[in-house]
């Protein structure tokens, strides 16, 4: 077909039909760690699992094709995906990070900058001015993005950074794991990579850990295949089968969380215990009009500030009903987080301050349960 395919299909289509031996709908999985040379002296696709297997690199095309970029590599989890990007740095290169990142990112970044393998910079992508007398004094060779943050969940203006990484010929990567492919499109925006933690959204399910690296083009692509391979953060082929299984109902899936994250967004924006909501698709949020400009959509995860800081956070816990305390985000079920103390748990107080992140913040990944529930297991714990 020479017209553009729609996300629904891409996600729900690419790889089907692919089996030849059999003719199988659904492509098999290749469980094998290798595979026979049909010639010898003769090199041909797939030799060895770590080095590229046919499950994952479905995964792989599938995701790069509703990125809107080059190639796709599917690592073991979503840190490996961020150390792969960081691999194509030296001793001597510069890469500026948000301040407010996730927690995981500024550990590795802040490890890799004190064992002199890069130099990070952490620094707040929100005021441009700033940001560009940043990037002209460090002059940066990468620039991280993580738009919206976690957990604050605030965006920043992709097309704009990308203007202002010309200044250092820098790179621009982007994190789109809170809102995946089907929600925003970094590279279509001017970036030239996109990571995901697979784990998340994509796979769906919670019961995958995984990571992806989408690059803009063929040599950007190559060189972080070639390190992939030489790292050995490949991801296996049943993580691979199980997250493209889940990433084909992720449009339908988005739309659902995003509704029941809206629908907990107002009714916590009118409770008296509620200091501050953290909800792009909220008109209060100060990312609201950057959002809706970049994304097709507001995504399933919010934040709010309990009055009472950590006193009331316990109370909350002990007390909401079908909210599971736990880390990570973007499974079918809803979970409610305390970012202070557990995914933000590296940074120090100093640091999670300048980030915004209080004792009394906690974060929501909105499920696909129903929304009339939620909401009454979210009051009972306000109660």
């Amino acid at each position: 077909m020479t017209k553009k395919l729609n996300k629904d299909t891409i996600a729900t289509r690419t790889g089907l039909e692919t089996d030849s031996q059999h003719g199988a709908v659904v492509p098999p999985l290749y469980l094998s760690s290798n595979f026979a040379f049909k010639q010898f002296e003769k090199e041909q696709k797939y030799d060895y699992t770590r080095c590229g297997n046919p499950t994952r690199d479905i995964l792989a095309e599938t995701l790069a094709e509703l990125e809107e970029g080059f190639g796709g590599t599917i690592t073991s989890s979503g840190l490996s995906a961020i150390n792969l990007v960081a691999n194509l740095l030296g001793a001597n290169d510069h890469v500026i990070l948000p301040h407010d990142c996730y927690g995981g990112t500024f550990r590795l970044f802040s490890m890799l900058h004190e064992k002199k393998a890069l130099r990070a910079h952490f620094v707040n992508q929100n005021v441009l001015s700033d940001f560009e007398k940043s990037i002209k004094k460090i002059k940066p060779k990468l620039i991280w993005i993580e738009t919206p943050s976690n957990p604050l969940l605030q965006s920043v203006d992709i097309k704009a950074i990308v203007k202002l990484a010309k200044i250092s010929k820098a790179l621009v990567a982007a994190d789109n794991t809170f809102l995946s492919p089907a929600l925003q499109n970094p590279l279509a925006l001017g970036a030239d990579i996109v990571m995901h933690s697979t784990t998340k959204y994509i796979n769906g399910h919670s019961d995958v850990v995984g990571g992806a690296v989408i690059a803009k083009t063929r040599k950007l692509h190559d060189q972080i295949q070639e390190w992939a391979n030489a790292t050995g953060v490949a991801g296996a082929p049943f993580d691979s089968y199980l997250t493209l299984r889940g990433l084909r109902t992720l449009n339908l899936r988005m739309n659902t969380h995003e509704r029941n994250a809206m629908g907990l967004a107002e009714v916590l924006s009118n409770n008296k215990k509620v200091g501050a909501v953290y909800y792009p698709g909220l008109e209060s949020h100060p990312s609201h009009l950057i959002a809706k400009k970049q994304q097709k959509g507001f995504g399933g995860m919010l934040s709010f500030e309990l009055k009472g800081g950590l006193p009331a956070v316990r109370k909350f816990f002990k007390n909401v009903e079908l909210f599971s305390l736990a880390e990570s985000l973007g499974g079918f079920e809803s979970l409610v987080c305390h970012p202070y103390t557990m995914t933000h748990a590296p940074l120090t107080a100093k640091e999670k301050k300048t980030a915004g992140i209080s004792e009394g913040l906690i974060r929501i990944s909105a499920g696909l349960e129903d929304l009339d529930d939620l909401i009454d297991g979210l009051r009972t714990g306000l109660k």
